[in-house]
């Protein structure tokens, strides 16, 4: 089986929640406008580097989900975002800190890591290239707000960029936040992943895989207001049986319907 990132995460925030999208089939449903011109500002982003006209590509991926029901946050709207990948677009350029050689092979690269004789673990990295003249594993971010640049070497404490770092072998690793505000900006982070934090992951990842196939799918309780997390939770319809939550935030994929025997392992 193969795992991921984004499966590990799913599971450690919450182990039903991980049930809810991975074995009974609930995804929650692609109306977030913030995700959406993510992906559309990383097609832009690969269009620059290929010496495509990366402003088109943007209005054209964008231009895909202007109809498609978003929900904007921090009074966002379609056209003002566009606004602001443009700019963005133009100070990475003006920036030019960072060289990808041959964009094609790159851009978007898929790692397999074996962790067990049956289990696989697979990520896909932004970029491999060279910001400021050095080697680096890169993850392109897109926020409405900047991200904390201290205390010094809180990078490293990254899951995701250690994650990267230990699928990969790369050390060297950066994080190019493109913020989205009236005066947009950019933030170059670099750090370097040691071995020891690539360890601790690598025993995360055979301990969370050994309690998924144990089937070990216990809830995580929220913690008490304001910080709860259950309540900005797309899957909360599911553990309050509110269908009209279910049906706001998720679909089902094909087929899952017929998982429904996995419940006899969990409740």
């Amino acid at each position: 089986m193969n795992y991921s990132y984004t499966q590990i995460s799913q599971y450690l925030t919450c182990p039903r929640r991980y049930r809810h999208r991975y074995l009974d089939g609930w995804q929650e449903k692609d109306t977030r406008a913030a995700m959406l011109f993510g992906r559309a500002f990383e097609q832009a982003l690969a269009a620059y580097f290929r010496r495509e006209d990366a402003a088109a590509v943007l209005f054209r991926e964008w231009s895909a989900c202007q109809n498609q029901g978003l929900h904007y946050s921090n009074g966002d709207t379609w056209d003002r975002m566009l606004q602001q990948g443009i700019q963005l677009l133009d100070r990475f350029c003006q920036d030019d800190r960072i060289r990808i050689r041959q964009p094609r092979r790159n851009l978007q690269i898929k790692f397999t890591r074996q962790v067990s004789r049956e289990n696989d673990f697979v990520a896909y990295i932004d970029a491999i290239g060279r910001l400021d003249g050095t080697r680096r594993l890169l993850e392109w971010k897109t926020t409405s707000s900047r991200y904390p640049e201290e205390p010094a070497g809180l990078l490293a404490l990254d899951p995701q960029l250690v994650c990267y770092s230990w699928v990969t072998g790369i050390v060297e690793v950066a994080q190019i936040v493109f913020v989205r505000k009236r005066l947009v900006e950019i933030q170059y982070f670099q750090t370097t992943i040691t071995d020891e934090r690539r360890r601790e992951f690598g025993q995360i990842v055979e301990d969370t895989i050994r309690r998924i196939e144990s089937a070990e799918f216990l809830p995580h309780a929220g913690i008490r207001f304001p910080q709860n997390p259950c309540s900005t939770c797309p899957y909360l319809g599911l553990c309050l049986r509110k269908q009209e939550l279910v049906d706001a935030a998720l679909v089902r994929r094909p087929g899952a319907e017929n998982l429904g025997w996995l419940d006899e392992l969990t409740y």
